[in-house]
């Protein structure tokens, strides 16, 4: 072969670099570098040096513009490419670390994405240019991308690859792209498009700028008690639209709430365990399915789950959102199961003083270990929380709701200090009575035992000739006003107990 007879040149390697080679020239030193390892290896030391990936940058930097009305944030992506490009990132192997830290250097395989003409992107998924990764669960992988037919940006979810060979992971994902799509809510992710026959397949969803309420809980710890019941009730009105499709999400949990940025709206996403509520197959019994620290008690036995199974993990998640952790932490998912089904959280009130003992009625509403026991449904808890926001905002024009105060009254903390009270009131009711009992008991048998004094003072009683009933007589006036004085003491016991 011709290239064969090309010998070992560095300055024929480097002017290829450099782009100076004919055409001729390169085929040439082109078949060469394929036959000889050493030339390879030299061609790799050349493409490395700091010198020409910086001369790679100018030139980038002097054709790659933005995608119309895509400027600023594909701008930072082009941007961002192009340091790497002037570092020697992407040919250097001695960079893998720095690859790893870079949001655009993702750890998981993206070898299903089809190559792009615009050097910005990690590669194209259909129709969809893909920017970065967003992020990666168990079942599925999310890609931020862009529409360049609607000129948006869209959030790409697509199967796990090691998933995707599955037929039942498949129909699941399937399932979720029809669950998601039947909601139509402001509360709710919406879905773009689906492609089930894509390998692997993917569903398309608005890009939603901010954050997951887990992120936010990570970055700033224990929210405001009235950011927590409006997220709260953002949440239940989303959940009352996805009921009222008769699905049942069964994965309530922060890192399914997002937060939209500047409006804070709230957005439920992850449809990926809700079913159909009356879909016997997959609402049978003996299958677990669920966050565990959010999970139902219902859910964690493996049990049939109705809607009432989201108000419980509503319930969760508010409790996390006030103390800053899940109320059922334990150190295996087994003994959060148990927790889950068992345990009693501690009240809130008690460790967070700026959490009034109502909230706590209404958490214990919700993680009734009983379905029967919560709230008829998402739309009552949601319509609750609305008027608790407004009683915090105006609380002297907002009285809290009617709801609210028989919860209170059914509150083992508050039935615990009511029963404290009125123990203690009975105790003094029950001594007092005894007293008196006593003592009109030790003055008929002995009517001169409290007359000592008496006798000391009144002449009557040393005169032989007073008679027994004269006696009686002078006595009888004062115990009696002693008598009516205890017992009216001890009615207004009574009163007082029955207050508290």
């Amino acid at each position: 072969m011709v290239a064969n007879s090309i010998s070992c040149d560095a300055t024929r390697l480097q002017r290829l670099l450099d782009g100076e080679l004919s055409d001729v020239h390169q085929a040439e030193v082109a078949g060469h570098v394929e036959s000889c390892q050493d030339c390879r290896r030299q061609l790799e030391s050349l493409a490395a040096d700091p010198s020409w990936w910086r001369e790679t940058h100018e030139l980038l930097s002097s054709f790659t513009r933005p995608l119309p009305g895509a400027s600023h944030e594909l701008a930072e992506s082009e941007r961002r490419l192009a340091d790497r490009v002037a570092q020697g990132g992407m040919a250097s192997r001695h960079n893998d670390e720095e690859h790893a830290s870079d949001p655009r250097s993702p750890s998981v395989p993206l070898d299903f994405l089809a190559p792009s003409d615009n050097p910005a992107m990690l590669g194209r998924l259909g129709e969809f240019e893909i920017l970065e990764l967003i992020g990666c669960g168990g079942m599925g992988i999310v890609l931020k991308g862009y529409d360049h037919e609607l000129n948006r940006y869209v959030a790409v979810k697509v199967l796990h690859p090691h998933c995707a060979t599955s037929a039942a992971a498949r129909k699941r994902f399937a399932r979720e792209a029809q669950a998601a799509a039947a909601v139509v809510h402001q509360h709710v992710v919406a879905i773009h498009a689906v492609d089930a026959n894509h390998h692997p397949p993917y569903l398309v969803m608005p890009f939603v700028p901010g954050e997951s309420l887990q992120q936010r809980l990570v970055r700033q710890g224990v929210f405001d008690v009235i950011d927590a019941l409006r997220i709260g009730q953002q949440v239940a009105d989303g959940l009352s639209a996805a009921h009222a499709q008769g699905l049942v999400h069964r994965d309530i949990k922060p890192g399914n709430i997002l937060l939209e940025r500047n409006v804070e709206r709230v957005l439920l996403t992850d449809f990926g365990l809700a079913r159909a509520a009356d879909d016997a197959s997959l609402t049978q019994s003996g299958v677990i399915a669920g966050t565990p620290q959010y999970m139902s008690p219902e859910q964690a036995r493996g049990e049939q789950v109705d809607a009432r199974t989201d108000l419980f993990s509503l319930g969760t998640v508010l409790y996390t959102l006030l103390a800053g952790h899940s109320p059922f932490r334990a150190e295996t998912a087994m003994g959060v199961l148990r927790r889950v089904c068992e345990d009693t959280p501690r009240p809130l009130s008690e460790t967070n003083p700026a959490v009034p003992v109502w909230i706590d009625a209404i958490i214990e509403k919700l993680h009734a270990k009983q379905p029967a026991d919560r709230f008829e449904s998402a739309a009552q808890v949601s319509l609750l929380l609305t008027n608790c926001v407004a009683h915090l905002q105006q609380p002297n024009a907002v009285p809290l709701p009617g709801d609210i105060a028989k919860l209170i009254r059914r509150h083992p903390r508050k039935q615990n200090r009511a029963t404290s009270r009125t123990a203690l009131a009975k105790i003094a009711v029950i001594t007092t009575t005894c007293i008196v009992l006593t003592v009109m008991m030790l003055h008929f048998i002995n009517p001169g035992l409290f007359s000592s004094k008496a006798t000391l003072t009144d002449p009557a009683t040393t005169n032989p000739s007073t008679t027994p009933s004269t006696l009686d007589n002078k006595w009888q006036d004062p115990q009696d006003a002693e008598v009516r004085d205890l017992d009216q003491r001890i009615r207004q016991l009574e009163q007082e107990s029955e207050q508290w």
